[in-house]
């Protein structure tokens, strides 16, 4: 897998009816009835049924000969709402809401994981590279990630107990424990599908970069290798590592603090602020962010929002933006 640019230069009681309204529109297609299969695909949409929409939307693209398009380059677009003044309410496209009210406390674990990664989107994706103490390489993508602060750079890596490991702890954490060090690469759609591949649980002496294709990079601060696909590298050494258990005291998840010890930003996606310090331009990189389900999503339309100075407190968003991007064309 190829990046666009030079790196070297540097579920649910829902899943038996989703699963059902998806067959019925798939055979609705193949049985030439387009009009069964989009009344089927307008059901899915309307209901819970988030992850069989992708499927049905290419078979009906297919059936009615449009094309399935590939994520669009990313570009810069106006505010959503250039017209907006302090003190303008506004409201959501669906009218009054309504609200369901949901009890974490009072529910399985399997509820919970598919509220809480539909509603908190989109994530970052931390595709961490880390070794064991006998060498071996691990590569495993993380989207309860995100950066704490900058001076030093620290950020939060969210680890759950391995359901396949009886509760028991995942490669990645027991590696990061072990050695203390850690690479996490930002992943970009160039090769999302070899990254997402290294999410199976795998047996510990599996190699995933090898497996997926992936190429390992020598690291400079740490051993674990850096992923050379990767146009965003972090060298990291662990701060601290925080235990949250379930109201049995059983562990459930760990939080992995890092800190970055060394960046590499390839040049192809490198560029400059306004002041000319070091920044990477996010229509070059392309990252990848994690929603519910098993759906991912690309960042595509891009817009500025400027921060109001005290002087500008009454003004309109758009007026103390400017309009002009924070990177250097």
């Amino acid at each position: 897998l190829q990046a666009p640019f030079n790196l070297e230069t540097r579920n649910s009681s829902d899943n038996i009816s989703c699963q059902q309204a998806a067959t019925q529109g798939k055979e609705g297609l193949m049985g030439g009835s387009n009009t069964a299969a989009l009344l089927t695909l307008g059901a899915v949409a309307g209901s819970s049924c988030v992850w069989a929409l992708p499927k049905l939307l290419k078979l009906c693209c297919r059936s009615l000969g449009c094309t399935w398009q590939k994520p669009g380059q990313p570009r810069f677009v106006d505010m959503p709402h250039p017209d907006w003044k302090p003190g303008v309410k506004q409201t959501p496209p669906f009218g009054e809401q309504e609200y369901i009210q949901y009890d974490p406390a009072t529910k399985d674990k399997a509820s919970s994981y598919a509220l809480v990664i539909s509603a908190i989107v989109p994530r970052p994706i931390a595709l961490v590279s880390s070794m064991s103490k006998s060498g071996a390489q691990n590569v495993a993508p993380y989207s309860y990630f995100n950066v704490m602060g900058h001076a030093p750079p620290v950020f939060c890596i969210g680890i759950n107990r391995s359901p396949g490991r009886g509760g028991g702890k995942k490669d990645t954490l027991t590696n990061i424990e072990e050695s203390g060090q850690f690479v996490v690469n930002i992943m970009s759609d160039w090769y999302v599908e070899a990254a997402n591949h290294t999410c199976g649980d795998y047996d510990p002496e599996v190699d995933e970069m090898s497996l997926t294709g992936l190429t390992p990079e020598p690291s400079q601060r740490v051993t674990p290798p850096r992923i050379k696909e990767a146009a965003v590298q972090m060298e990291c050494k662990l701060r601290q590592v925080v235990d949250v258990h379930d109201a049995s005291g059983n562990p459930t998840t760990a939080i992995v603090i890092g800190e970055v010890l060394l960046f590499h930003i390839s040049k192809g996606v490198a560029s400059q602020s306004p002041t000319g310090k070091l920044i990477v331009d996010p229509t070059k990189l392309r990252p990848i962010s994690r929603l519910g389900g098993t759906i991912y999503g690309t960042s595509t339309q891009l817009f500025e929002i400027g921060r109001p100075t005290k002087p500008q407190m009454h003004m309109g968003a758009a007026e103390y933006t400017g309009g002009a991007a924070n990177i250097k064309k």
